[in-house]
């Protein structure tokens, strides 16, 4: 899989949260391209472009140690280290890195890439640090699969109406578990670009512009995408992280706000009025 341009942003904000969470002055990180290689792609908080493009195969080095195995891995004296093979001494020498530290980015159970965190001094990586490193390639993960779903729906790859609706319930569920403003919002972003398809497909721009009027809330939306996708209240409160009574007030606000007596008919209107696929 090659690495296009939205995977190198997404992999520049994780390299950003890393810093920011651990506290460590260099991250650098890349995906998976062919097989089991890596291409070192993206770097912040270098000296030098030693370690660009660097391509590291599973099982060689930290970062290939880390991808065989599909869990964080550690050293405290990079050069030194019994723990790992030397294939890139030479780089990791030349930007002067001692203390490093990678985390796998696992996307439905496969390794897609690593991020590393890195010092120029010779100090334990607490277990502090491993936790925000390991928090930072869960929310690339969690990028790279609304990337995926988006590839999926932008190439045609088959997937009917219905499939759709249950990928808008399942993101806007996943949104709402997100604690990275920035995240959350091209998440929220993707699920708008998804009815607004649907609303075209449809021919229902006239009736989306007379319905305007409704005003939802984002979690009334959420309730009700989950309704959409067959959810009962029990289902779409384990999948919101509420409980099923906070799920029926929020379903029934919907309904009044949509003059409908059911919820198939506040469904029908919320798509009607723009709010779902």
């Amino acid at each position: 899989m090659t690495t296009d341009a939205s995977d190198a942003v997404e992999m520049r904000n994780a390299l950003l949260r890393l810093r920011r969470g651990t506290g460590l002055p260099i991250a650098f990180g890349g995906l998976l391209e062919a097989g089991q290689q890596m291409r070192i792609s993206e770097l912040s908080g270098t000296a030098t472009h030693a370690l660009r493009s660097l391509v590291v195969t599973s099982g060689t080095g930290l970062g290939g140690k880390t991808v065989a195995l599909s869990r964080p891995c550690v050293v405290t004296d990079y050069s030194a280290s019994r723990q790992i093979s030397h294939e890139y001494d030479a780089p990791v020498a030349v930007e002067g890195l001692r203390s490093v530290l990678a985390v796998p980015v696992v996307v439905r159970h496969r390794v897609r890439g690593v991020l590393y965190g890195a010092l120029r001094t010779a100090l334990p990586l607490g277990g502090r640090m491993l936790d925000a490193a390991v928090e930072a390639a869960r929310d690339l993960e969690r990028a790279l699969v609304v990337r995926d779903e988006a590839r999926t729906l932008v190439a045609g790859a088959g997937p009917g109406w219905e499939q759709v609706r249950e990928a808008h319930a399942a993101l806007r569920a996943l949104a709402g578990r997100i604690t990275d403003p920035e995240l959350r919002a091209e998440l929220l972003g993707a699920c708008a670009l998804l009815t607004a398809e649907s609303a075209e497909s449809a021919g229902s721009s006239a009736e989306s512009a007379g319905s305007a009027r409704v005003r939802l809330t984002p979690r009334e939306v959420d309730v009700l995408a989950c309704v959409a996708a067959g959810a009962t209240n029990a289902v779409a409160a384990d999948r919101l992280g509420v409980t099923p009574e906070t799920v029926k007030g929020y379903l029934r606000s919907a309904m009044r706000k949509l003059r409908a007596r059911t919820r198939g008919e506040a469904v029908v209107a919320a798509r009607r009025a723009g709010w779902l696929p």
